[in-house]
């Protein structure tokens, strides 16, 4: 029994309602953030019902995770020690703020699918890849290591956002980006590859940042980073 042209067309639809609501998505979030965009926002962009993306997606956080990986593919990301990859994710969400990934990282909520797809995104966009660096690196324990990097640099944006040390806030992204490298680096331990290009900063033959350095003198120029890691 095949479908006739009136189911068919239903289907046409809904596909591109979803098209639509995943575009506007996309633009809105990375105009005003995960927080400061509504459903009825998306909706009047995408000129589709705002209803129908708890219908096809399940939520505001599902159709957000759903536009990240239209955004930025499909492909694994670098992982948080490779610097491109660390800078380009700090400039992001210094722009757009952290989205609903990072929030349930922090906060323990009531373990609904959005917050259960939200995590599982974290994890696959910022455990795994570092993961599975450590793990060809032979390193001891490389899951609670990449976790803990993790922990580590989601602490650091949400604090940042928050505004709550005001040193670290007012901080630029170059100048932070070496430090946070030495930080994260250090869960590979003392048996970490030397000269890594992609380690922490002094491995990679670039300037390291003395603390008594006035803010934003990093001992020299700094080289062309060559575009942001893919992810």
């Amino acid at each position: 029994m095949t479908d006739g042209p009136a189911s068919t067309g239903r289907r046409r639809d809904a596909a591109r309602s979803r098209e639509l609501l995943i575009r506007a998505a996309v633009e809105l979030f990375a105009d005003r953030g995960f927080d400061r965009t509504t459903t009825r926002d998306i909706g009047e962009r995408a000129g589709v019902d705002p209803a129908l993306i708890a219908r096809y997606f399940g939520g505001k956080t599902q159709l957000y995770l759903a536009s990240v990986r239209v955004e930025q593919g499909e492909a694994p990301p670098a992982d948080l020690l490779a610097e491109d990859r660390l800078r380009w994710l700090l400039e992001r969400l210094t722009q757009r703020g952290p989205g609903p990934s990072f929030q349930t990282a922090v906060l323990r909520g009531d373990d609904s699918e959005a917050q259960r797809a939200a995590r599982a995104h974290l994890v696959e966009r910022l455990v795994d890849p570092l993961r599975d660096r450590l793990t060809a690196e032979g390193v001891d324990r490389p899951e609670l290591r990449a976790e803990l990097a993790a922990a580590a640099f989601a602490g650091v944006v949400l604090v940042r956002w928050a505004g709550a040390f005001p040193e670290l806030a007012a901080t630029s992204t170059e100048e932070l980006v070496p430090l946070l490298q030495e930080v994260l680096g250090a869960v590979r331990g003392a048996g970490g590859p030397a000269g890594d290009s992609s380690g922490p900063v002094g491995d990679s033959g670039g300037p390291r940042v003395d603390p008594g350095r006035p803010a934003g003198d990093s001992g020299g120029p700094r080289g062309d980073s060559g575009g942001p890691a893919a992810g």
